[in-house]
């Protein structure tokens, strides 16, 4: 089909402006000086044929183009031919219409363009010009935590900096870190909105010259099945470009909330150990069992998980073949929990006659890496104390879900690795519907050694709440009201009304009770409203999430540590009550002595907790971890010791 030149330039004219504004502007300038041309060129005429029509103090043609010029730009100008004749006034009018148009245009342009700049300037969308940052992908109610642990590991830093590209807008984002995070000390946040899922987008920022990339689910665990699905999409699309932009060779840590097993499972196909994908609330449900039956260990994990205190650290030295139980007395500070090396991977409390070899890395506890130093030979040993051949039981309890969330399938899951059959486990839920009685239901096929019930009951009622005796209980745990509900400030908001319920029914009653409550916090900035009701001594928060992905951001390889941690057939740590090791009370020991005493439980004393200061939130709640060898602390039979153990009994 053939096509008319009158097409083929029109087609060709729309393809030269859809190049942008360069061509625009290009294009409105050539017609200014096609017409300025054509004015001069008809002014020239009509002073060629009808020299009378000259302006009286004509004196040559350049004073006329200068005329023209000045017409053209000002039509204010157009006065200087006022005494031209009627004829040549024509030219003057034609300048002056023609500049006011073309001009108009112009400004109108340029106006529109430097819009566009500020605009993007606005949305975060020049070239970010950073390196050896760490880049956060997508946006959901965990980034300012994730900041937060980022601004404290990097203090030690002259100049650091966090690039974070999301779909949020720019402006949103920069107002919500600046009022939970008015003191980034030195730490540079830049934001901007953009598809972290392109190609482009990534190369913006500099992907290149990232430390590590922390990959963000866009939606949160109560959303729909088919918008997490969304969202691990998009995550797998965004590892797929960042690998892209790397000619096909992942050199940088990328770590990824995935919420489906089966993208989980996608995503281990490219055999990269750079590249861990989590799933944070599978997490959060084996953190509310460990819990649960462990009085203090949130504590216990907000240290270890934090950049702000006691570490986990990799540390490799010349090792001299000393066995590994002897290791905890060459270090000062740290407490050897593990070895790790490439042949046999992650192993935590190895045998006591364990020779560490050149190759082996010692996982250790420590105040900071710089503190670290392995000594050639022994500083201190323990004192041979007696040791009680005290043994917990497993045992069967009753546990009270006020509630639900994705989270509580997981707890009871877990809880059939740790609990025994008898378990009795109520859920109160207002106006439960049909896809929670159906689920609950396959909960209690699947979990057939438990008592699973689901009862209609509103727990923000209090007289509904003291119906169902809830300090006749093992544990409380409190989940979302409202299954639907996104926000995260409404979710903690009723969990502190039902805690403040608590706190009134357990104040009417005549007995002491023993009843451990664990609450969900989803902003951790309620954490500490919430401690102040008085009730709740453990709190399971988003927070220790965010310190997760954090941490594996600075050292991916401490994945291994937290796959054994939260694992039931792995080792694990426990708060146990400090009878199981000594035999007598009060006794006052050296924490070399507490080393040596769990050590011949083959399990590895982190620290101490101290009963009577189990509800001072000054004193991290009675918890210390990794102290001085040889200091002396004096045991009661309330206390704790705080260890790494296969199991809790």
């Amino acid at each position: 089909m053939g096509f008319s030149l009158k097409e083929r330039l029109r087609y060709r004219f729309q393809r030269y402006l859809s190049k942008g504004g360069a061509s625009i502007f290009m294009s409105l300038f050539v017609v200014f000086m096609i017409l300025f041309v054509l004015i001069i060129a008809i002014r020239f005429i009509m002073l060629q044929v009808s020299p009378e029509l000259g302006h009286p103090e004509h004196t040559s043609f350049w004073d006329d183009i200068w005329k023209t010029w000045l017409q053209m730009t000002d039509p204010g100008n157009m006065n200087q031919d006022n005494e031209a004749p009627t004829w040549l006034k024509i030219t003057t009018i034609l300048s002056g219409v023609v500049g006011v148009v073309i001009l108009s245009m112009l400004i109108a342009f340029i106006t529109t363009t430097l819009e566009n700049v500020f605009y993007n300037f606005r949305k975060g969308r020049g070239k970010v010009i950073e390196e050896d940052h760490t880049i956060i992908l997508g946006w959901n109610e965990r980034v300012v935590d994730i900041i937060r642990e980022l601004i404290i590991a990097n203090e030690s830093e002259k100049k650091a900096s966090v690039v974070i590209l999301s779909r949020e807008d720019k402006e949103e984002m920069d107002d919500l870190i600046a009022k939970r995070l008015p003191n980034t000390k030195s730490t540079r946040v830049v934001t901007t909105t953009g598809d972290y899922a392109n190609i482009n987008e990534l190369n913006r920022i500099n992907i290149l010259g990232a430390k590590s990339v922390i990959l963000l689910a866009n939606c949160s665990e109560s959303s729909s099945d088919d918008e997490k699905m969304d969202s691990d999409v998009q995550s797998v699309k965004a590892i797929m470009a960042i690998i892209s932009c790397q000619d096909g060779k992942n050199r940088i840590p990328i770590i990824a909330e995935i919420f489906h097993e089966e993208k989980r499972e996608l995503i281990s196909f490219f055999k990269d150990e750079n590249i861990i994908a989590l799933d944070s609330w599978d997490i959060m449900g084996k953190l509310l069992v460990q819990t649960s039956l462990t009085s203090g260990l949130e504590m216990v994990y907000n240290e270890m998980l934090s950049f702000d205190g006691c570490e986990v650290y990799f540390y490799q030295a010349d090792w001299f073949g000393v066995a590994f139980g002897d290791l905890p007395f060459h270090f000062k500070d740290g407490v050897p929990l593990g070895v790790y090396n490439e042949i046999d991977g992650l192993r935590l409390r190895p045998e006591a006659d364990y020779k560490l070899v050149p190759d082996d890395q010692v996982v250790i506890l420590a105040e900071d890496d710089s503190s670290i130093n392995f000594e050639s030979s022994m500083f201190i040993q323990p004192q041979e104390i007696e040791l009680s051949n005290k043994k917990l039981q497993q045992k069967s309890k009753n546990v009270l879900i006020l509630g639900w969330h994705n989270v509580a399938e997981v707890f009871i899951r877990e809880c059939s690795d740790y609990l025994s059959e008898g378990t009795r486990v109520d859920i109160l839920f207002n106006k439960p519907n049909e896809q929670l009685r159906k689920r609950v239901d396959e909960l209690k096929a699947l979990y057939s050694g438990f008592e699973i019930t689901l009862t209609d009951t509103n727990p923000l009622k209090l007289e509904m709440l003291k119906e169902v005796e809830p300090f006749s209980y093992d544990n409380i745990i409190i989940l979302s009201q409202d299954m639907s509900e996104l926000r995260a400030d409404k979710i903690d908001s009723d969990t502190l009304i039902i805690l403040l319920l608590l706190r009134n029914i357990k104040g009417e009653g005549d007995n002491v009770s023993e009843t451990k409550i664990i609450t969900q916090v989803l902003n951790s900035e309620n954490q500490e409203i919430i401690t102040q009701t008085d009730v709740d001594d453990f709190i399971i928060s988003n927070k220790l999430i965010t310190m997760i992905l954090a941490q594996l951001s600075e050292e991916p390889l401490i994945k291994t540590l937290y796959d054994d941690l939260f694992s039931e057939d792995g080792s694990e740590i426990y708060v146990k009550p400090a009878d199981l090791y000594i035999t007598s009370f009060p006794q006052k020991l050296t924490f070399a002595d507490l080393i040596g005493l769990a050590a011949r439980r083959d399990e590895v004393c982190l620290g101490i907790r101290k009963g009577n200061k189990s509800k001072d939130a000054s004193s991290n709640f009675g918890v210390r971890l990794n102290l001085r060898k040889d200091e002396i602390v004096e045991i009661t039979d309330e206390d704790f010791l705080v260890v790494l153990s296969e199991d809790e009994l």
